[in-house]
């Protein structure tokens, strides 16, 4: 019992940094340039078969990781000039119909260049194998450089934000973006870097989930939910709200569906903690969210908005 909780809080923290690592561009966006982006899953979509595709092309995961990083940046940017750009000033439902339609256009889209089957491709080799964690148990070393990546993104997005005039700028578009614009700084220009790099760190994450999760269309539809959720319970716009919210979410759906139909069976028959339990379980989060926003309606770690 002692391995199976401690593999499955490693496991509940490597879901929430791949849950950080989206929802910290989707913040981002919606926190700043008050943007309902649904198309930001697919940007992880993207990036975990721009990864594959450089990775079975050249052996290497690292190269494949270089040069689809800015890849995804690039592609980020042009979705925002040749599209999204166009829907700023449109109320709520627009920005939700038109980014649906994007997510139904990319999906075709991928089978189309790709196939409709999944794809699969190794990590680095440097990172492969176990690291014992407790007596008899070892735990995957490319999941363990998952969190550590996580937590070094982390440090450098608090880094850039909060110590380096570009944060400034973006902290400040937040709290008021037309006193910013009427200061003389381009908010479009703003705008479209910040959203190209929400669109890498979704495409990153993409690219580290590749050699452990299933590389196929789709794939970024049901982590986007998570992603919202994630930024509802830590605050809209909150850098440390996105890592504090991933890390409880992770933790919650993952312990959730291991161990609840476990604790359900010392109040009730263990048929009705089987039935009742996995049911549950998929619900966790999302009773955890309501519970958070009846205390807390702006989240744990709101920032503060002039608008």
């Amino acid at each position: 019992m002692e391995i199976l909780l401690l593999v499955q809080t490693l496991n509940g923290l490597q879901l929430g940094i791949l849950l950080f690592l989206i929802a910290a561009g989707l913040t981002l966006v919606f926190g700043i340039m008050d943007f309902i982006n649904l198309a930001h899953g697919v940007q992880y979509m993207i990036g975990a078969y721009l990864a594959a595709t450089v990775t079975l092309a050249t052996g290497s995961f690292f190269l494949g990781l270089l040069i689809a990083l800015p890849l995804a940046f690039v592609i980020g940017i042009g979705f925002e000039r040749l599209v999204l750009r166009h829907l700023y000033d449109r109320d709520h439902l627009d920005q939700v119909l038109a980014t649906f339609g994007i997510i139904l256009f990319l999906n075709e889209l991928v089978k189309i260049i790709w196939g409709p089957t999944p794809i699969a491709y190794p990590g680095p080799a440097l990172l492969s194998g176990t690291i014992p964690v407790m007596d008899g148990f070892g735990y995957p070393v490319y999941r363990l450089a998952i969190i550590g990546a996580g937590i070094g993104v982390a440090i450098l997005l608090w880094f850039l934000v909060s110590r380096t005039r570009a944060g400034m700028l973006v902290r400040a578009g937040a709290s008021n973006a037309r006193m910013v614009s009427a200061l003389g700084v381009d908010i479009q220009r703003l705008f479209m870097l910040v959203f190209g790099f929400g669109a890498m760190l979704a495409g990153f994450a993409g690219m580290m989930a590749g050699p452990i999760l299933s590389v196929e269309p789709g794939m970024g539809d049901n982590v986007l939910i998570l992603a919202f959720v994630v930024i509802v319970i830590g605050g809209i716009g909150s850098i440390r709200g996105a890592l504090v919210g991933a890390l409880v979410v992770g933790l919650v759906d993952t312990l959730g569906r291991s161990f609840l139909s476990d604790i359900l069976k010392l109040f009730v028959s263990p048929s009705a903690a089987n039935d009742v339990g996995p049911a549950l379980a998929s619900m966790l989060i999302y009773i955890l969210m309501a519970a958070i926003l009846f205390f807390r309606p702006a989240g744990l770690l709101p920032v503060k908005s002039g608008r």
